[in-house]
């Protein structure tokens, strides 16, 4: 019989790796993570974490202007002040998830693993061997093939940006460029945001997208739409962008948010038949590759369910299992929701909107939650829904504009997950006031 180092070998330690692989490995499974980068991968050091936290002081100063006669005074953000908060809630990261690794006798091999077989894995020098492996080496930005491309930087670039420039221009209109060009905007800078089509957050509910395209618009910033960048070229004070309309856009920094990419690349999925995509690593409904001891997880798959940290925790507590013994059932994804988060949030999770109209089996019911006495509190002034019924009534999707759109998709997953009849909606009793209490009333 063949002795492995590992019984696990993940490469990446993000998190479709650490959350599955640390209760695995407390079960007495031999598990090993290989890691290029900081523990912990993109959502703890340049992600999620990073992002809400910068967030955090333009949520106040919204709601500060909003309840200007209530309150005196207007907010400004110090971003030096900002920055250096985002540090300390963020910088210990790594370590208290490598102590969580280390707690369970995980060890963590530092470097760029390259698959040479099946079983076996190169970082460096040191060769280590498996029985089954992981890849969960995510995403990266996607940079634009053209001149002066260089002169961009990414979304790392600008959370670890030490003084916020005086103009800035992003390329893109995702997630990333429109919550960026929220944070930038509130701190001061002036913003112009580059969009290749017509539509910006393009998996959203359109509508909602539009109120959020005019508020940021009345609060300064520029939106060129159908516009395609050319070049960008350094100038004495900054750069210039330019654009295939002809149009030259000064700027003293650049930020390409036009997506995010697989890290396939020089991992030796060649040399051992492992298959993917431009889109990631093909997997089957067992998060099995085209090698069958090689799996993958999180935001590296090519797959239809968003790329987001819950998806990948979800991916990684699935394979836990299975390599624990405990389960060999396909993957079945629960119903997993997303957030943009501009002021107001868009939150959705289940059946869209666009895919019920197309369809006569749903019912869809709109809701002005403005009407709400419990969004007054705050002087809210954006608040709509629309929520999705199947034929027996069920909530299969729901999708949101408001400053509490997080919170009302995360009060109505349950009923969506587990299809809750009205008799069992009516056994739940949230607290009163909240906003649990007031979104449940409309059911």
């Amino acid at each position: 019989m063949v002795q492995y180092d590992y019984d696990v070998l993940y490469i990446g330690s993000g998190h479709g790796t650490f959350d599955g692989a640390i209760p695995l490995a407390a079960k007495g499974v031999r598990v090993g993570i290989i890691e290029a980068d900081l523990i912990g991968g993109t959502c703890p050091n340049r992600g999620c974490n990073a992002k809400i936290t910068l967030d955090a002081p333009v949520v106040l100063s919204r709601t500060v202007t909003d309840m200007q006669g209530i309150v005196d005074g207007q907010v400004t953000i110090n971003w030096p002040g900002n920055m250096a908060h985002k540090h300390e809630v963020i910088d210990d990261l790594p370590d208290m998830i490598g102590g969580l690794l280390d707690s369970v006798h995980i060890d963590v091999i530092h470097g760029r693993g390259r698959l040479t077989d099946a079983h076996t894995v190169t970082i460096g020098e040191t060769v280590k061997t498996a029985e089954n492996i992981v890849i969960a080496t995510g995403l990266r930005p996607h940079r634009l093939d053209i001149p002066g491309s260089d002169l961009a930087h990414d979304s790392s670039d600008f959370m670890n940006l030490t003084e916020l420039p005086q103009r800035l221009t992003i390329i893109g209109a995702g997630y990333i460029a429109m919550e960026f060009a929220t944070i930038a905007n509130a701190a001061g800078a002036d913003v112009t945001l580059i969009m290749r089509g017509d539509r910006a957050l393009r998996h959203y509910y359109q509508p909602y997208v539009e109120q959020i395209l005019t508020d940021l618009t009345e609060r300064g910033v520029k939106f060129l739409r159908n516009t395609q960048v050319t070049a960008i070229e350094a100038i004495d004070q900054g750069v210039t962008v330019t654009t295939d309309n002809g149009t030259s856009i000064a700027s003293d920094w650049v930020l390409d948010a036009t997506g995010r990419i697989p890290n396939v690349e020089d991992l030796g999925l060649e040399k051992v038949g492992v298959a993917y995509t431009q889109h990631g690593i093909s997997v089957n409904d067992q998060l099995q590759t085209s090698v069958p001891n090689i799996y993958a997880s999180g935001d590296v798959i090519d797959k239809v369910q968003p790329k987001l940290t819950p998806t990948a925790v979800f991916e990684s507590m699935y394979l836990s299992h299975k390599f624990a013994g405990e389960s060999d059932a396909a993957i079945d994804y629960p119903a997993i929701p997303s957030v943009v988060f501009t002021s107001p949030r868009i939150a959705k999770v289940g059946i869209s909107v666009t895919h019920a109209k197309e369809n006569d089996t749903y019912t869809i019911e709109s809701h002005n939650v403005l009407d709400d006495w419990y969004r007054h509190v705050n002087k809210e002034r954006f608040g709509e829904n629309q929520l999705i019924f199947d034929a027996e009534h069920h909530l299969v999707g729901a999708t949101e504009i408001s400053d509490q759109a997080a919170d009302v998709i995360n009060t109505l997953l349950p009923a969506i997950e587990f299809k809750f009849t009205a008799e069992q909606l009516g056994r739940l009793v949230p607290l009163f006031p909240s906003i649990g209490y007031s979104t449940l009333g409309e059911l």
